[in-house]
């Protein structure tokens, strides 16, 4: 765990002595993360906004090619978020087919399938700047069988957003003295932002089921 948190606060460092010991392996190293980060439901502990951050800083250093590591990275995301929603609705159909029981339900199947036809878009798209929920989502879009037409094109435009902003955060001011000497409280920074949503939506449903009582 402590390795764990130590890559996602020196996410440059670890990339830069990667960088220095195996080079260009280190593209395929990024794709394998976010794919899996992105794409499979055991891994949502991989790091993601702070690693894309760190990534376009060492592109604007010239240690990566942001024309390159950019695209490869929206890539491996559309391919883990298109991965995840084949699993989740592989797995559903064949687990959510009993009529009662406490958890694997065919109504729940349902209602996770309407959910998704009327707000899965949005929750797609924003999902994807969330940790855990980002890997997440696309699973349970899987097993709602939310149409895969209409979760592509918000999976298509979440990953492109994603991707844009941080790498494109990154290479435009990683490089500057000030982040380089504060990356760590940068990256921290980022972490902490990410997460806000996920607590405000915890600590709203509390209050709301302290007020049903």
């Amino acid at each position: 765990m402590s390795a764990l948190i130590d890559f996602f606060l020196h996410a440059e460092n670890h990339l830069r002595v990667f960088i220095e010991h195996y080079g260009v392996w280190v593209y395929a190293l990024l794709f394998v993360i976010v794919f899996c980060e992105t794409g499979l439901v055991v891994t949502p502990f991989l790091p993601g906004d702070s690693l894309l951050f760190a990534v376009g800083a060492l592109a604007a250093q010239g240690m990566m090619k942001v024309e390159l590591v950019g695209p490869l990275l929206f890539l491996a995301a559309i391919l883990g978020n298109s991965t995840n929603y084949a699993i989740g609705s592989w797995f559903g159909p064949k687990v959510f087919h009993f009529e009662s029981g406490w958890f694997f339900r065919k109504d729940y199947l349902m209602k996770a399938h309407a959910f998704y036809e009327k707000y899965g878009g949005r929750a797609i798209t924003l999902a994807q700047f969330m940790p855990i929920v980002r890997t997440f989502a696309p699973f349970v879009a899987g097993v709602g069988s939310m149409t895969y037409r209409k979760f592509l094109g918000f999976n298509v435009l979440g990953a492109v957003l994603w991707v844009g902003i941080f790498v494109g955060g990154g290479f435009l001011f990683g490089g500057l003295p000030v982040v380089q000497k504060n990356m760590k409280l940068v990256i921290l920074g980022i972490i902490v932002v990410s997460i806000l949503p996920i607590v405000f939506e915890a600590v709203k449903a509390r209050l709301e089921k302290k007020r049903e009582r």
